[in-house]
């Protein structure tokens, strides 16, 4: 395949979309994390601004997880076209 670029070969693009999918389900496992630690001080004597945080924390893993699986929906048809 002369001229063509090497990120854009089946092979490489493959390689990212594993990449991205190993990222997002490390996302999705530590958020979901986040959210079981929150639960389980719900009821507990806990500190608000610790909470928010862990929120936060959460809800912005879960934004990174939606844009990974955004990318690999990308990524995908790339390698569809690509082969």
């Amino acid at each position: 395949m002369a001229g063509r670029d090497d990120r854009t070969t089946p092979a490489s693009l493959r390689r990212e979309l594993e990449l991205v999918e190993a990222e997002s389900a490390q996302l999705r496992e530590s958020a979901a994390g986040l959210r079981r630690q929150i639960g389980e001080r719900w009821f507990g004597p806990t500190d608000e601004a610790e909470r928010a945080a862990l929120i936060t924390a959460a809800e912005e893993q879960e934004a990174l997880v939606d844009s990974l699986e955004a990318r690999r929906e990308q990524l995908r048809k790339r390698v569809e076209t690509a082969e």
